[in-house]
């Protein structure tokens, strides 16, 4: 559990129990929980959808919530006609939804960008190296995403990575606070700010963000959160503990929140943007343009949101967060620690199966990921086979955290590939396979992983004449003989040849 405040402004208005029926009606109202896919002996099955920490399924609830809003649409920015003044304001709710959902304050805004964290933290970079320019230096942590990484590296100037911690049993953990602190102390007078996940996508390790963000204001720096993966999983508070724990800026990703196709989003305080020039300008900031001048609205968040908004996709991430809320984000991370548990423990009594990361959860908080590689067998190779003979879609190679994932692999003596990115090959790229928790995964879904798991272990030369590294570096093998082309599962060309037809 993040180490925060009471951590939403949705209001829960049900009780417990009707809530926990609630969560169980809601975990059925996704689209795609019953898509099926041929399977290499021939069967068709229904998939098992593993793969959330890279992108959630879609809530059909909050999709038929947004269906009915449509009819309203039109564009923002006018409210003399009805439906562009019911847009604007479903506009402004959304807004107001997402900076409830994580307990933001009146001096905080909230900005649509992008298509996921991406975007927010790259805006950001730009924004507080514009506003600190003699603050040249971030601290991040080994465990960061590309995403928290390379933008502080390209906008910023220097960063510097600290270590994690060692768990009871020799395993990665937390960030290190006492490496922290040091690296704090020791860049203080160039320290911009401290970039830190709020859960990792490789380990699913929670960090302890507030705390962070304590030792980060200490040195008069700032603390940039990324909450892609741990935003729908368990309930995080901008405001913290006490005002010196407060997170001065938040990014989410819709697509990780059950709503993909919903743009990513920036909760920060205020202050942040003021007397800057937007990072992105055009339709919609502007009070007054002549031909050699114009004039930035002072307004927020709309001097940060140029141009035609993505309404749809803004009203989904808010319904969706609605939902979310209502139901209760301690309910929902109590749920999935649960079938964590079940998970881990089911996982780790595979014979070969080696789980990475600190996976006890009395030693570590975590969310429901798990990155695993089975002795003798290649990730990419387990991957394929989980989906070509089971069904079961998982994700594999590196989870866009190279340096981490090449720590890991070398902690644990180079299982699933080398280590040393030097080393790597045609069939040797380092690298794992993931299996990730959503609202609608049950022990059914484990059971099946498992079960899948189990036989790739008992039989990994069978499995290994089944395939052939494909080549190209990525790691990641291709079955000799089945092949389910993409083409014949969905034609776009098709589909709308298919409604022309119907119509004529």
């Amino acid at each position: 559990m993040l180490d925060s405040a009471p951590t939403s402004s949705i209001a829960a208005r049900a009780p417990r129990s009707d809530r926990r029926s609630q969560l169980d009606a809601l975990r059925r109202a996704f689209t795609g929980l019953d898509t099926e896919y041929p399977l290499a002996d021939g069967t068709t099955a229904p998939r098992t959808y593993l793969d959330s920490a890279a992108s959630t399924l879609r809530c059909s609830a909050a999709d038929d919530i947004v269906r009915r809003a449509l009819r309203h649409y039109a564009n923002t920015h006018s409210t003399l006609h009805a439906g562009a003044r019911i847009m604007t304001h479903l506009y402004e709710q959304a807004h107001e939804i997402v900076g409830r959902f994580v307990d933001a304050p009146d001096d905080y805004t909230t900005v649509f960008t992008g298509s996921g964290v991406t975007g927010g933290l790259n805006r950001m970079a730009r924004v507080l190296a514009e506003r600190r320019p003699e603050r040249d230096l971030v601290i991040t942590t080994l465990m960061e995403h590309h995403a928290n990484d390379l933008p502080h590296r390209k906008h910023v100037g220097e960063v510097v990575h600290v270590p994690l911690e060692n768990d009871p049993d020799g395993e990665a953990g937390r960030v290190d606070l006492s490496a922290l602190r040091a690296a704090i102390d020791e860049h203080a007078d160039r320290l911009n700010y401290v970039a830190v996940t709020a859960a990792s996508n490789v380990t699913g390790i929670v960090n302890p963000v507030h705390e962070v963000a304590r030792h980060a204001h200490a040195a008069g720096a700032l603390c940039v959160v990324d909450a892609a993966q741990s935003a729908a999983h368990v309930p995080i508070s901008v405001q913290g503990p006490d005002a010196a724990e407060a997170l001065d800026v938040v990014c989410m990703s819709g697509h990780k929140l059950y709503a993909p196709g919903s743009p990513g989003v920036i909760v920060a305080r205020e202050a942040l943007f003021e007397g800057l020039e937007p990072q992105v300008v055009g339709g919609g900031i502007v009070d007054r343009v002549e031909t050699d001048r114009y004039e930035i609205t002072d307004a927020l968040p709309e001097r940060e949101e140029a141009g035609t908004p993505n309404l749809p996709g803004a009203l989904r991430l808010a319904a969706t967060l609605q939902l979310l809320g209502r139901i209760g984000m301690d309910l929902v991370a109590e749920d999935e620690r649960e079938l964590a548990q079940y998970a881990l423990e089911r996982f780790a009594a595979i014979d070969g199966l080696t789980i990475y990361g600190s996976h006890r959860l009395e030693v570590a908080d975590r969310i429901g990921v798990i990155a695993f590689n089975l002795a003798d067998l290649p990730h990419g190779l387990v991957a394929a086979a989980l989906n070509d003979y089971f069904g079961v879609a998982v994700r594999n190679e590196c989870f866009c955290a190279q340096p981490f994932v090449r720590e890991l692999l070398g902690r644990a003596g180079n299982a699933g590939g080398a280590a040393d990115g030097a080393e790597c090959g045609p069939e040797t790229q380092p690298g794992m396979v993931r299996a990730s928790l959503g609202l609608y995964n049950t022990e059914q879904d484990i059971d099946a992983a498992v079960e899948a798991l189990s036989d790739l272990a008992a039989r990994p030369d069978w499995y290994r004449e089944q395939y052939r590294p494909r080549l190209d570096g990525s790691g990641d093998w291709v079955h000799r003989s089945f092949e389910h082309p993409p083409e014949q599962a969905f034609s776009l060309e098709e589909e709308v040849d298919a409604w022309l037809q119907s119509a004529s």
